[in-house]
């Protein structure tokens, strides 16, 4: 019987609290939380005058499973522990040869393997040997939709704040790259005692990150949802004029996944707030809002039509059309089509 999932918090503090499994493996498609793991496990592991004896760091395209396997088996030098991390390991190609090993792993050495952009075969010997003596951790995408509520649970492991719209935003802007998210989180978080913040503001992302609070995807959303011509006509012309922090590539995927989701919420039985928030996930009340009023200002056939010519632009914009205008054009021209076609 496969012992249950860990989750990333749940590692991570295990880690901290100085609880260490014998033998890690970290896998998956998003190299963020592996990054993550493996540089909590540097830190907490070994004491800075441990690491010299005790720390082992191999690379796949340079090692063999025997290599790990001799390495894992050592003991610890004046330390309770030793440390051996195993970088790209997706590369080795005998692997599986540490599956005996992890039957029964010291209780003195933490291995970590790092296996990074793919996964281990679970019906093999390797993954269920970790998977019942240690911690097996597949690291998924977050997908869009997920993102905000993702932002603020990073902003309050680090007892900090934001307002939805806020969290919005930087989700529209950096889209799920974690460790662009990082970078700009690391910054805010650093601005905001200066100015004695606790809490992230629009107004402290459009300063800081360079997202405008006025004229970004999120509110090219709200816009169109109650049909705003005007202000939804004022937001495509400011991303023409400023292609670098509102490329064509961020804009499209968000509209696509709002008219989506607007068409599910035609086939939903409860298209009360509650039923709508539960058939799409939503955790905040604000993004149902924008639902109900589109499909007061957008028929179930329209939308789809809607979903068809954002497919359209997202062709002309890579290029699959050689008459295709330029990106500007390609928005505003889908914008005529979303609100008068």
């Amino acid at each position: 019987m496969a012992k249950k999932e860990y989750t990333f918090d749940e590692i991570c503090r295990d880690i901290k609290a100085k609880h260490f499994a014998p033998i890690y493996v970290l896998m998956g498609e998003e190299p963020f939380f592996i990054d993550k793991i493996t540089d909590l496990l540097l830190e907490n592991v070994l004491e800075e005058s441990e690491r010299d004896f005790n720390q082992l760091i191999f690379y796949g395209a340079d090692t063999d499973g025997i290599q790990i396997l001799n390495a894992a088996r050592r003991f610890p030098m004046m330390s309770r522990y030793q440390l051996v991390v195993v970088r790209e390991a997706q590369l080795i190609r005998d692997i599986e040869i540490l599956s005996n090993y992890a039957k029964q792993p010291l209780e003195s050495t933490v291995l970590v393997i790092n296996y990074k952009y793919k996964t281990l075969d679970r019906r093999k010997t390797l993954a269920a040997a970790v998977d019942k003596n240690g911690v097996l951790f597949e690291s998924k995408k977050v997908p869009d939709y997920k993102m905000p509520a993702f932002i603020t649970s990073i902003l309050q492991q680090r007892s900090l704040g934001i307002e939805p719209k806020a969290a919005q935003m930087l989700s529209d802007f950096l889209g799920n790259d974690l460790n662009r998210l990082d970078k700009e989180l690391d910054k805010l978080a650093i601005i905001m005692p200066e100015k004695g913040l606790k809490r992230v503001t629009p107004e402290l992302v459009e300063e800081n990150i360079g997202i405008s609070k006025e004229y970004n995807n999120f509110e090219l959303v709200k816009a169109l949802s109650v049909r705003d011509v005007l202000k939804a006509n004022r937001i495509i012309y400011y991303f023409e004029k400023n292609p670098k922090n509102n490329p064509i590539q961020v804009t499209l995927p968000v509209l696509f996944n709002y008219f989506s989701n607007l068409l599910i919420c035609y086939y939903t039985k409860d298209r009360s707030e509650a039923g709508i928030m539960a058939a799409l996930g939503l955790r905040a009340s604000f993004q149902v809002r924008d639902y109900l009023t589109g499909m007061r200002n957008y028929s179930a056939m329209k939308v789809f039509n809607i979903i068809h010519e954002i497919r359209m632009a997202d062709a002309h914009s890579k290029g699959l059309d050689v008459t295709a205008p330029d990106d500007g054009e390609i928005l505003k021209e889908l914008l005529y089509k979303i609100l008068h076609g």
